[in-house]
């Protein structure tokens, strides 16, 4: 989903908002891809993207049956998605990212140069390379042990609102298809959107919803946009909310 940009404006109440639309990203390419890049796209993401066609069991996508399914929603570079997969090998990890540049970049760090097409894959690591929102509205109810939702793009003008991804009208898909006392883990420093992230938590009664912490938990692998944020003197904020209840 990219990451936070800081910024401010006048905020839009609950109330007022508007429904979300069906989809909030379609694939993207930012800077030309290099060779490398795109023989990385036509040869190494075929072998790693979860197959749509096994959403109603995303427990048999992967080559190993895994003991649990996470989903993080934009992995980035996808330093995070790979930290995850490293420390977790009995749990299958499905990662979305739209834009094909963040899908290169975490594909580089698997395969050497030359490569791509038989290079070896985690087999606890699969790749959505489309809308986040997309894969979920396919899963199955109560499938997910964990979701990851770290330094996302906010939107910060009170018109694009709509667009966030901590969005009252997505909670209810979220709360079926994580199982009951699934862990999502929100990250932002971005002030508008942690200000929102609060007053959407306060609002709703599907999750378990402390306050945040001002520091990254213990298990939470850095992020690059974390460390940017650090870098700039702002101060992120990490949700550790918990699906309380069947929708």
């Amino acid at each position: 989903m990219g990451k936070d940009r800081p910024g401010a404006g006048a905020e839009v109440s609950l109330s007022a908002l508007k429904p979300p639309p069906e989809r909030l990203y379609g694939r993207a390419r930012g800077h030309k891809l290099r060779p490398r890049q795109q023989r990385l796209l036509e040869l190494t993401l075929p072998r790693l993207a979860f197959p749509a066609a096994q959403a109603g069991d995303p427990f048999a996508a992967f080559p190993r049956r895994p003991r649990a399914v996470w989903l993080e929603v934009g992995f980035g570079g996808g330093e995070h998605a790979l930290a995850q997969i490293a420390a977790h090998a009995d749990i299958g990890l499905i990662a979305c990212e739209p834009f094909e540049n963040g899908v290169c970049s975490l594909l580089s760090r698997l395969v050497p140069d030359g490569e791509e097409a038989h290079g070896s894959l985690p087999p606890n690591l699969l790749v959505w390379p489309d809308d986040a929102r997309v894969l979920l509205k396919l899963l199955p109810d109560a499938c997910l042990d964990r979701l990851f939702l770290l330094f996302p793009d906010p939107w910060p003008k009170a018109r694009h609102a709509k667009r966030r991804f901590v969005h009252p009208v997505l909670l209810p898909l979220l709360g079926r298809v994580l199982r009951p006392g699934a862990e999502w883990r929100v990250a932002t420093d971005d002030p508008t959107y942690q200000a929102w992230v609060t007053e959407v938590m306060a609002a709703q009664d599907l999750f378990d919803a402390p306050p945040p912490v001002a520091e990254r938990p213990p298990g939470w692998p850095p992020t690059r946009y974390e460390a940017k944020a650090l870098r700039e003197g702002r101060v992120p904020n990490y949700w550790s909310v918990h699906r309380s209840r069947v929708v």
